[in-house]
């Protein structure tokens, strides 16, 4: 992950360098803006990266001595079947549509995705009490 977090630098330090000029001799300030944002997104993925890097060092595909068996074994969990995937796109389609239609639609959809959300958080959790 290490030539990751530095090829996101770049990608951070390329939209810092043209962020400056952009800020100095435009006068639009929703690039500058869009800009300003690419460079700290960039900069936090870069950030991650790096410190990923630190806690877990290096991946075995990264090593020339590498074994595909090295990465091998369960990768996840993922639910067989769930009613929130579809609940949270209807909610955001409803949402999407209520900012042109109406502020009614528009909190009928946050409702909905709200509700959506909120099944996938806790959908497997279990409580004994």
């Amino acid at each position: 992950m290490k030539t990751e977090a530095i090829l996101w630098a770049g990608v951070a330090l390329f939209f810092l360098c043209i962020t400056v000029p952009y800020v100095l001799y435009g006068d639009d300030p929703a690039g500058t803006a869009a800009l300003l944002i690419a460079f700290l997104m960039s900069s936090l993925v870069s950030f991650f990266l790096a410190v990923q890097y630190k806690r877990r060092g290096v991946r075995p595909e990264d090593r020339k001595d590498g074994e595909i068996r090295e990465r091998g074994g369960p990768l996840d969990f993922f639910p067989a079947r769930s009613p929130y995937p579809a609940l949270t796109a209807l909610g955001v389609a409803t949402l999407g549509t209520g900012t042109v239609f109406g502020l009614w639609l528009a909190l009928i959809g946050a409702g909905l995705t709200g509700a959506g959300v909120f099944g996938f958080v806790f959908q497997y959790a279990r409580t004994d009490h």
